[in-house]
């Protein structure tokens, strides 16, 4: 007879938004075991799974902590009750976390000064107020009584509650009848109940007890305050949004570079200060796609998209906001796991916006490949190819502007955009490999320059810091041959030095925060390095802080209106490096408005 032998979750701690999916071990009743659903449309052997989900609502509420949301909080800011910042954000789980976060905290009262949040009611409604007494002081403690009579959870289930039994100052509502369940605002502080049982199909009776486990407490999911978009004029232009998120201005058009960060690079041993919940998929998918779609772009390149999340999640999730997708996988001659888990480069276009007209795929192998056939000796080959056969590629797309480009000289002329996406080689002793991937890519972007009139973007994680010689490279077109990179070339595939040029006119979008005018700017610069015209970081863990990521774009066909403000230190919690509940990838956004102007000519 089928039986269960265990279930089981892969993360302890569930969040809102973040689908809980249960392991279920079966054994069959020709005693094979599997982890294959049995359906009541599809019984073996006369019987079925059949799974409820409970939400045990105690009668004393809890509230969690804004620091350590896994922690149930102990203490209340009254200055962001009296200043009416989102009451979520008030709540600590002890006077330390409170003192420790307070460098932090304090940015919160400082912004509530100038203006009120607007999401301040909304989160009210979900996680409801405390009632507290006394002023002039910074927190006050949250008894079991004041907990008990004055926290609420706002939204409606996405499944009908029905209360199936109470005892012991309990209650158990049901709230899902599927394998999976995705935790609602109304589970926040609540502890779920999954419950699986083996069903006599014809009878319609459970047999034997059902299995069952408790999760931890639903925790919301973290919230970092909202990234601005500031015009190089120094204007704030999130005001200019239209009905659905786009700036206003029709003859211009955004793009995005991110680096998400693969599931198969985020090891608990690589980031063990990101908890352990913030580290999983589920979370962390759920994260990154709220940022992605939040920031409304009409272009999206993305690297370090597994094989499989791209056409299980990020293709149909991203189709429903109106982008259409395309992908290039790594080659795989060097990885030797899981196929479907490879990585690659991802472009998203908004349909409405721009159609496909082009695609090229770069696979630096190949290249290597050719290279070595007419410039490396024969007893060499073997040595050469194990050094540039590293998996990287690039992927190019030509679309074509469906809107009007404002100011232009033939406002009927095609417009065509080509935009580059791609992710080079990340060990940092392939000095070489990196500049000969980055010269590859670019001579195979000249190619196309040369046989249309059409404006480029080059995106994408670049494993480079800024004064580099790759990076001089995308922004000086050539590399100083005294360059100290130069130096490490056992190949020889660098030399002559002077090979090392394009006629790009590449320009890095982020330097226009140094270029532009305007006091907005002045807080931007300080997140610049002066003497490299780029952010202070891209990419931020407790081993690394630097940049590695840009958006280059050419400079006499398109100009850079606003860009997306950047993070500093101050912007992430204290002793907090990336990933974060917050920020669910190593790498940090970048996003650029691009206007295109006529061709400059000579």
């Amino acid at each position: 007879m089928l039986s269960v032998l265990r279930v089981h979750l892969p993360s302890d701690i569930p969040i809102v938004g973040c689908e809980l999916s249960p392991y279920v071990l079966l054994r069959r009743p020709d005693k094979t075991v599997t982890t294959d659903d049995v359906p009541e449309s599809a019984p073996l052997d006369g019987h079925f799974l059949r799974y409820k989900w409970y939400r045990i609502q105690s009668d004393r509420k809890v509230a969690v902590c804004s620091v350590h949301p896994s922690e149930q909080a102990t203490l209340q800011c009254l200055g962001c009750v009296k200043a009416k910042i989102p009451v979520a954000k008030s709540y600590h789980c002890s006077p330390k976390c409170f003192s420790d976060a307070w460098q932090h905290h304090r940015v919160l009262h400082d912004r509530a000064a100038s203006a009120v949040n607007e999401n301040g009611n909304e989160e009210e409604e979900i996680f409801g107020r405390f009632n507290s007494t006394g002023s002039g002081v910074i927190s006050a403690s949250l008894t079991g009584s004041a907990s008990s009579t004055s926290l609420t959870n706002g939204s409606t289930p996405l499944y009908p509650t029905a209360v199936t039994q109470r005892s012991g100052g309990e209650t158990w509502f049901e709230v899902g009848c599927s394998k999976t369940y995705t935790p609602t605002t109304d589970d926040i502080g609540h502890v779920l109940k999954f419950e699986c049982v083996v069903i006599d199909a014809e009878m319609k009776l459970p047999v034997g007890q059902p299995n069952t486990l408790l999760t931890s407490r639903v925790i919301p999911a973290p919230s970092p305050s909202p990234r601005r978009l500031i015009s190089v004029g120094g204007a704030d232009m999130m005001g200019q949004l239209d009905s659905d998120g786009r700036l206003s201005s029709s003859g211009t058009f955004t793009v995005l570079s991110y680096n998400i960060l693969s599931d198969s690079y985020a090891s608990s041993e690589l980031y063990s200060y990101c908890p352990s919940w913030a580290l999983s998929w589920p979370y962390r998918r759920q994260n990154l796609l709220r940022e992605i779609i939040g920031y409304r772009a009409d272009i999206v390149c993305l690297q370090e998209v597994q094989c499989d999340h791209f056409d299980e999640f990020f293709a149909p999730e991203l189709d429903k906001h109106g982008y259409q997708a395309l992908y290039k996988r790594k080659t795989n001659e060097v990885y030797s796991g899981n196929i479907h888990t490879i990585d690659g480069c991802a472009t998203f276009f908004r349909r409405d916006r721009f159609s496909h007209v082009k695609k090229y795929e770069v696979e630096f192998n190949k290249a290597a490949q050719s290279l070595t056939e007419v410039a490396v000796q024969t007893t060499q080959k073997k040595v050469a190819l194990n050094r540039l056969v590293k998996d990287n590629v690039a992927l190019i797309v030509v679309l074509e502007a469906k809107f009007t480009n404002q100011g232009a000289d033939n406002p009927g002329k095609r417009q065509l955009l080509c935009v580059a996406n791609t992710h080079v080689n990340v060990q940092q002793e392939l000095k070489d490999v990196k500049i000969w991937q980055v010269h590859t890519l670019l001579k195979g972007l000249e190619k196309i320059a040369a046989s249309a009139d059409i404006p480029m973007l080059v995106c994408g994680d670049f494993n480079s810091v800024p004064g580099s010689a790759p990076h001089s490279l995308l922004a000086m077109g050539k590399v100083d041959p005294l360059h100290p990179d130069l130096l490490v070339d056992p190949l020889a595939i660098l030399r002559p030095h002077s090979k090392l040029t394009h006629q790009l006119p590449l320009v890095s979008a982020y330097s226009a925060f140094l270029r532009g005018i305007g006091l907005g700017l002045e807080q931007q610069r300080r997140r610049m390095d002066p003497a490299t015209n780029e952010p202070l970081f891209t990419n931020c863990t407790r081993d690394f802080i630097g940049t590695l990521d840009y958006i280059f774009y050419t400079a006499d066909s398109l100009t850079v209106e606003s860009l997306l403000e950047l993070l500093d230190e101050d912007s992430l919690r204290k002793d907090t490096a990336l990933p974060s509940p917050e920020w669910s990838s190593d790498h940090i956004a970048l996003l650029a408005e691009f206007r295109c102007v006529p061709r400059t000519r000579h």
